[in-house]
């Protein structure tokens, strides 16, 4: 069992980063549904980079800057020009589609070289490995993993206890009454939508350098949709994000692990149980009614100072 829940995080860990990358977003009052195609670019250009350097620091660094990059386009158009965001969300999808298989294109079934896949191989972490159950599921990972865990702290120490952490949640709920008090708007919605586009290839990263380090078209394969659902299951709450992602990327392993058993049930079955829950979570999430639950209040609403 304590083997099967450790692969659950190694399987949650992109999904976790896309997550927190698509809530810092949304908490600025931004609805990016292009988190696949940030995905996607953050793939092929961390997987390009890990096979043409052999620099893991290279290859987290560029892939981080891919999904920034797709963020800074949806941020112009949507934030400066104020263009539709969520047709520009979709739009950036199908760029971000696009261009993985123009530039992957010359790498495919080509690895990524030792030198990297050494640098991310499982590392325990001494004194908290040791801890009963806890410490082989979780601190007997890689070193991404154990990135993704600091990422998922600091958002939720910055999004919770800091002033611009505060003013973010007050940009997001109301943005006329923010720009009203002095916060600088743009400047937030900017920052906010990059940080989230970076993370989010880093996400992509991680499956195309250390899970699957092996390059294969469409290898995000729908986690980006997955992620935004998340973010609504878990309520905008990083900490939540975490727990959600295990929970989703346990459910992406189920059907490797019951055909291991000896369980003969078709594989197409099980590779539909993540998006079928991912359906119901997101009809029993908009049906409750707590504040908690809801979203920033002015989430999708492009902002224009002069309608105040």
């Amino acid at each position: 069992m304590e083997i099967f829940l450790a692969a659950c995080v190694v399987a949650g860990i992109p999904l976790l980063l896309a997550t927190i990358g698509e809530l810092l977003t949304e908490k600025s009052g931004s609805l990016n549904l292009g988190v696949e195609g940030m995905m996607l670019m953050g793939a092929v250009v961390g997987f390009v980079t890990a096979y043409s350097t052999s620099s893991p620091g290279l290859t987290l660094l560029t892939a981080a800057l891919a999904g920034a990059g797709g963020a800074l386009i949806y941020a112009v158009l949507t934030v400066s020009l104020r263009a539709n965001q969520t047709v520009t969300g979709l739009a950036l999808t199908i760029f971000g589609t696009g261009f993985t298989r123009f530039v992957g294109q010359p790498y495919l079934g080509m690895a990524v070289p030792k030198e990297v896949t050494a640098f991310f191989t499982k590392t325990s972490i001494p004194l908290l490995s040791d801890i009963p159950l806890l410490g082989p599921i979780l601190f007997r990972q890689d070193v991404f993993v154990y990135i993704s865990y600091l990422i998922c702290i600091v958002t939720a120490i910055y999004m919770y206890k800091t002033r611009p952490g505060l003013n973010l949640k007050a940009v997001g709920e109301n943005t006329a009454a923010a720009d009203a008090s002095g916060i600088n708007i743009n400047l937030y919605k900017y920052v906010h939508i990059l940080i989230g586009g970076a993370f989010c290839g880093l996400g992509g990263a991680y499956l195309s350098v250390v899970r699957i380090p092996l390059w294969q078209e469409d290898i995000v394969n729908g986690r980006g949709w997955i992620a935004v659902a998340l973010v609504i299951f878990v309520a905008w709450n990083p900490i939540k994000a975490f727990f959600g992602a295990i929970l989703f990327g346990g459910l992406s392993i189920l059907g490797m692990k019951l055909q291991v058993m000896g369980v003969s049930i078709s594989q197409y079955l099980f590779d539909m149980i993540p998006y079928l829950v991912t359906i119901i979570i997101v009809i029993i999430s908009t049906n409750k009614k707590n504040r908690e639950n809801q979203p920033p209040g002015n989430l999708s609403e492009n902002y224009f100072r002069e309608d105040r």
